[in-house]
Parts: structure tokens; sequence; C-alpha cells
């Protein structure tokens, strides 16, 4: 769990998404937002991808493989 909370990507994705929780909150309801949303959510995926693997790169690292 450590893994995620501290991986530079996985911040930079929650700080999106938590800016497009608030544009959306306060900001006008146009076209950009669906974009908004989808691109955060792309950004979290991509984060979390890259964090599992890393950590199987590692595993197989310490395996030997």
């Amino acid at each position: 769990m450590r893994k995620f909370i501290f991986n530079g990507a996985i911040i930079s994705a929650a700080i999106g998404l938590w800016t497009t929780i608030q544009t959306t909150k306060s900001g006008p309801r146009d076209w950009k937002v669906p974009l908004m949303w989808i691109s955060a959510a792309i950004s979290l995926v991509i984060a979390v991808g890259t964090v599992v693997q890393e950590s199987r790169e590692a595993e197989d690292r310490q395996l030997g493989k």
C-alpha cells in the first residue's frame, strides 16, 4: 500500500482529480467538464498501472528472473 501512497505519479493524479472535483463543483457546466473527468480518470489509471508494473519488475529482480 505504501508504494501507491508515496509514488509521485499517484500523488500527481490525485491532485488532478481533486482539481477536477473542485472545478466541477464551482465552475460552469460546459463541454469541458466531461473531458476533465476523462483526463483525470486516464491519469489515475496510468499512474496505478505504472506502480503495479514497477512493483512486478522489482519482484522479478529480487527473484533473479
